[in-house]
Formats: structure tokens, C-alpha cells, sequence
């Protein structure tokens, strides 16, 4: 079987997996049986959906047959309202932003309780902030322009989801209060970008690992009416604030159609986030099943082209899961003792 054949499979699954999602949430209870496990990701039209579902199939596919366990991807209103399920254990696993990790263990923020529950699995990709704007309100081509675009609509994300919750921070940083500042538009990528297609909103914000779908439909339709957004070192140190979470990237030329030249913004971690009462044993095999068919996930999504065991632990804002931290503790990865769950 060549390469092209196993992608197209695999997709195919992915596909399939993605369908069955919604109808997956149906009856969905706190209680769960110990061999099916609720993975949330977030809205069909980003990157943590895709990758959820990736990762879920390689559950069933490498997990279910001998170890009796697997994974089952659905869609959700992102990294706030998954922070919420793993409270309530309806999901028991869920792909989260960093930032909300670190208002979770701290109880900051939206989360007004620390999660002594959230553990760590592992570090996935940089969430990659992506912002956008019609050209009519473009000047200096950088986040400036956003700020500037005041009393317009924009889409910033749906309500209690992550990506709602990452460019509340960011605008702030520069100064603007997105609830003051702007008419929201709440909704997932999906319906964002379609709603920028017709003209009801002007510009967003749309955190996730290139190529985005959602961007990549907008810009090969209507490349010509919107900008992607330059982030400046001076504007990077702002929108952080000091919390060392957002670093400097690069969405490189011919990332997205009609994208001549590189685009300077900030990025933040993702991590697949797990409760720490799930089976120690079904945890390890799962990180050590993710690291050692990592083709199997880039073959599906090239988000998961970053994933490296050498840069697992990075930036994680909770401890790692026992399981977890067994494996990288095997594979010889070093792990910083504030990662070490007491």
C-alpha cells in the first residue's frame, strides 16, 4: 500500500469520525464507561476538531482491538467549555489553549475555581494567532488596524470558548476592550469566516495551526477584500503582558492563497489536557501510542507536523498526568520538577 493510499484512508476515517461527532454528544452523562473515554475539541472549523479526531482514531485503530480503550472526538465551544466538562467529567480528555490551562490551575480569569483535577498528556502545536480585517479598514497592514476598526463588528469566537477568551487578553493588551470597543459576532470559525464572505463582519480573530480551514476558504474566495495582520515585536510585547505564554512565529508565504510574503504574528501553546482520575495505564499507552505513530497524525493534519517528543513538555501550565509523565520518564525526556504532580 503506498502513501497517497494510507493518507486518503485515513482521512476517509477522519471524515467519518467527524460525521458521526455530533450524534456522539447525544446522552452524553458524567458517568463513562473505563474503555470509552470523551475527547472535546472545539468548532469543526479549526484545527483542535481535526486533530482530536485524528487522535481519536488512532486510539481505535491502535488502542481498541488488544487494550480494550479508545478515544471519541466531539465538537465543542472550545477551550472555556472544555475546562467546564472536565469539571463535570462529561469529557474526560480535551484539547485546551494554554492560557485557559493556566487560569484553570489558578482559578483566574473565566475559571473562578482552581481544577485540581486538569493534568497534562502532552504538548500538540502552537496555536497560531491569526488575525484578519477588510481592506477598507487597513492602513498600517499590523493589529493596529484591528484596534483602530473601533464600533465594527468582528468575529473573536464563540462565547465561553477559548479563542473568545485568547483575544479578550490580546486586544486588552493593546488597549481595547473588545466588549466595549466592537459588536461581537459569536460563532466558530466556520460561521465567522462566512460571515465576513457576506459582509456582516469586518475583521476577526482566529487563533489555530495553520492552515486553518475556516482562512483558507476565506482567502481562496476573498482573498482580495481581507488582510492578514502583521503582529510587531513592540505590539507582541503588549498583547503578552508579561505572562511569557505568546512568542514571536512566522505564518510563512503561500501558507494561505494569495499570501505572498511572510506574516509576522504570536503563538501560544496547545496541549491535550486529561482528568487525573483516568486509568494511569490506558494514559501511558495512549502518549506512548500518539509518539510512536506520529506519521499517522501528520498524515491527516499538518498542525501535528510540529509534534515532537523533544518539545512535549513544553510550556505545559499543569502537572503531567502519571501515565504520561511514566512514558517521557522511559523515553529519558527530562521533566521539569513544577510538571511532577505531588
Amino acid at each position: 500500500m503506498n502513501l497517497q493510499h494510507v493518507k486518503s484512508s485515513l482521512k476517509r476515517s477522519v471524515v467519518c469520525a467527524a460525521l458521526l461527532a455530533p450524534v456522539a454528544m447525544i446522552g452524553i452523562t458524567t458517568a463513562h464507561a473505563d474503555d470509552n473515554y470523551v475527547l472535546n475539541t472545539a468548532s469543526t472549523g479549526g484545527t483542535y476538531h481535526p486533530v482530536g479526531t485524528a487522535i481519536a482514531t488512532l486510539s481505535k485503530v491502535k488502542l481498541l482491538p488488544k487494550q480494550k480503550f479508545s478515544l471519541t472526538a466531539v465538537n465543542s465551544a472550545g477551550s472555556g467549555a472544555n475546562v467546564q466538562a472536565l469539571a463535570a467529567d462529561t469529557a474526560q480528555f480535551a484539547i485546551l489553549q494554554g492560557l485557559f490551562g493556566s487560569y484553570a490551575a489558578t482559578g483566574t480569569g473565566p475559571v473562578t475555581e482552581p481544577q485540581e483535577n486538569l493534568r497534562s498528556v502532552t504538548m500538540l502545536w502552537q496555536n497560531v494567532e491569526q488575525f484578519i480585517l477588510a481592506n477598507d479598514m487597513v492602513t498600517s497592514g499590523t493589529v493596529d488596524d484591528m484596534v483602530a476598526a473601533n464600533g465594527q463588528t468582528m468575529g473573536f469566537g464563540n462565547k465561553n470558548s477559548g479563542t473568545l477568551g485568547s483575544n479578550t487578553v490580546l486586544m486588552a493588551g493593546l488597549g481595547a476592550d473588545i466588549n466595549t470597543a466592537f459588536t461581537l459576532m459569536h460563532g466558530g470559525y466556520g460561521p465567522t469566516v462566512d460571515a465576513m464572505a457576506n459582509g456582516q463582519v469586518m475583521g476577526a480573530g482566529i487563533p489555530s495551526g495553520p492552515p486553518t480551514s475556516a482562512v483558507t476558504k476565506l482567502m481562496s474566495a476573498h482573498g482580495d477584500k481581507f488582510t492578514l495582520l502583521q503582529v510587531t515585536e513592540e505590539q507582541a510585547g503588549k498583547m503578552d503582558g508579561g505572562r511569557d505564554l505568546w512568542v514571536p512565529y512566522t505564518i510563512a508565504a503561500g501558507t494561505y492563497p494569495g499570501q505572498d510574503e511572510d506574516v509576522n504574528t504570536i503563538a501560544q501553546p496547545n496541549f491535550l489536557a486529561v482528568n487525573a482520575s483516568v486509568n494511569e495505564e490506558h494514559v501511558y499507552l495512549l502518549t506512548k501510542t500518539i509518539y510512536e505513530n506520529l506519521p499517522f497524525l501528520q498524515a491527516i493534519h499538518p498542525a501535528t507536523n510540529a509534534m515532537d517528543i523533544s518539545r512535549a513538555t513544553a510550556g505545559l501550565p499543569v502537572p503531567l498526568h502519571p501515565g504520561a509523565l511514566r512514558y517521557f520518564q522511559e523515553a529519558g525526556i527530562e521533566v521539569p520538577e513544577r510538571l511532577i504532580a505531588e
